[in-house]
């Protein structure tokens, strides 16, 4: 799938010529794919949708809603849409429906108020329907990638993870030899059927629902350099639409990695979603002691000394030892956090004492503490 988007710019400039106006493609959920170079020095010869959707990537609701009444989803030949200021546009355009096979994958967008010949409009809608077919097969490509990547995260025998991971190699093209990150985004709710296309983040290579996680694998340059899967994370959290935390993993230079790379993921996203400090979206690499308590099982129960602190009842003390713990037993940066008075500090310390039988003035038994406190929140 390498280019797999890639080649969309050279349509977009050949309709962008066939009209005389610049040109944006987007797919079917108003994502920015490609647009043409807007050379005029007429600065109404722009509007904000068109500027928005070029720097985020995306419309409003409000446009969209504005957009889709025409019928846009349903139309064989270009729409022509009026301006309405009231949803911020402020020109008329003109659709030209990205269809294949009977399915519209996206639009081709023009500034253009313009009257055409049917024969320029007949060339446009010839190139649209070749960015129609280029985007089903990326469509296509993506599915069969999501399906793989799947089976390899979930295989349960060596067998089934070499066949899963072949699965991919030959979905992913020339692009499975480049190195990949995973992103788990773990939600509140049951992750939806339909997810994001993989325009949803720059290098995003496969997208699929994994249990009650969503993954996404993302290429990266290097496997030392893995800031695009951040990027992509915190992209997809937002074009899921729902509460959730994501975890990071560090880059793979293989496929054969990805198992590997996906606990790594999940357990930052357990993480992420526990210690919000860490999220929205958690590298791997920057859990910290995170990094061994997530190697716990989920059910594993709290130590036995440490079991009354984390009662309901003593949920003020609880949070009391964790903060004088991150705070390395400083009990004037403690008590400045929690906005108290020193002795009440030592109260609560001197209780907390009492709860688990542990002297707060041995190192092992903050260790115990600390770390306990510390995997109760996963």
């Amino acid at each position: 799938m390498a280019g797999a988007y890639e080649d969309f710019q050279d349509l977009v400039d050949e309709v962008s010529a066939l009209l005389g106006a610049p040109a944006t493609l987007e797919d079917r959920d108003f994502r920015l794919i490609a647009f043409g170079v807007h050379d005029s020095e007429d600065d109404t010869a722009t509007d904000p949708v068109r500027t928005r959707s070029i720097l985020t990537r995306g419309s409003t609701t409000e446009v969209r809603a504005w957009f889709e009444r025409f019928g846009i989803a349903r139309a064989t030949a270009p729409v022509r849409i009026p301006a309405a200021p009231a949803a911020g546009v402020f020109r008329g355009r003109l659709c030209l429906p990205v269809r294949h096979a009977g399915v519209v994958y996206g639009y081709v967008w023009l500034l253009d108020e313009a009257e055409h010949t049917e024969a320029q409009l007949a060339a446009a809608m010839a190139v649209a329907a070749r960015i129609g077919a280029r985007l089903a097969a990326a469509t296509h490509a993506g599915s069969d990638a999501g399906l793989a990547l799947r089976a390899l995260l979930t295989a349960a025998s060596r067998a089934a993870r070499d066949e899963a991971e072949d699965a991919l190699r030959a979905a992913l093209g020339e692009d499975a030899d480049q190195p990949h990150a995973l992103v788990c985004v773990r939600l509140a709710a049951v992750p939806p059927q339909d997810l994001p296309g993989l325009r949803v983040a720059p290098g995003a290579a496969a997208l699929t629902r994994v249990g009650r996680s969503v993954a996404l694998l993302v290429r990266l340059r290097a496997a030392q350099l893995a800031a695009p899967a951040g990027t992509a994370a915190l992209r997809l959290l937002e074009a899921l639409g729902a509460p959730g935390a994501a975890g990071i993993s560090d880059g793979r230079p293989s496929l054969a990695g990805l198992p590997s790379a996906w606990r790594e993921a999940t357990d930052a996203a357990r993480a992420a979603d526990a210690q919000p400090d860490l999220g929205p979206a958690a590298r791997w690499s920057d859990l910290g002691p995170y990094r061994l308590l997530t190697a716990l099982p989920a059910d594993t129960p709290p130590d036995p000394a440490v079991a009354p602190l984390l009662a309901p009842a003593h949920r003020e003390l609880a949070r009391t030892a964790e903060l004088y713990l991150d705070h390395a037993g400083q009990a004037a940066r403690t008590a400045a956090a929690l906005a108290v008075h020193r002795q009440t500090l030592y109260y609560r310390l001197g209780r907390i004492e009492q709860l688990t039988g542990l002297d707060l003035s041995d190192g092992e038994s903050r260790l115990l503490l600390h770390m306990a406190l510390k995997a109760a929140r996963l």
